[in-house]
C-alpha cells in the first residue's frame, strides 16, 4: 500500500479501489490540539479537491479537502468521540475516512513521501 500526499497536507493510502484519507503530521501540528472533526456522509460523493469537512483545532479551523474522486464508503467514528486521535496518532488511528476510487488515475498526480518532506521543510 503506498502512501500519498497532497499540497493541502492530506494523506491517502491507496489499496486497490479502496483508499484511507486523513491529515498528515504537519497538518496536526500546524493546527495544535484538535476539538472537533466533521466528516462527509456516507455514500456521499466528491471530486478531488471539493471540501470534505473540517478540522477545529484550539488555534483555528480548516477544511479538508477531497484528495482523489470517489464515493465515501466509510468514517471514522472514534473521531467525533476522541478528535485528538487526529494529533495522537494522524496515520494511523486517526485517519479520517475511506473512498471507493472513481478514478485511481488521480493518484499519480499526488506527491510522493520525498517530495512531501522537501514542500513542509
Amino acid at each position: 500500500m503506498s502512501i500519498k500526499y497532497t499540497v493541502e497536507h492530506e494523506w491517502v493510502a491507496a489499496d486497490q479501489a479502496i483508499a484511507t484519507v486523513g491529515i498528515t503530521h504537519h497538518a496536526q501540528d500546524a493546527l495544535g490540539d484538535v476539538v472537533f472533526v466533521e466528516l462527509p456522509e456516507v455514500g456521499k460523493t466528491f471530486a478531488q479537491g471539493d471540501v470534505t469537512g473540517v478540522v477545529e483545532s484550539v488555534k483555528a479551523a480548516a477544511d479538508v479537502y477531497m484528495p482523489v474522486s470517489g464515493e465515501i464508503v466509510e468514517v471514522n467514528e472514534a473521531l467525533r468521540d476522541e478528535p485528538a486521535l487526529a494529533n495522537t496518532d494522524p496515520m494511523g488511528a486517526g485517519w479520517f475516512f475511506k473512498v471507493r476510487l472513481s478514478n485511481s488515475a488521480e493518484l499519480d498526480a499526488l506527491m510522493n513521501e520525498a517530495a512531501y518532506q522537501a514542500l513542509t521543510h
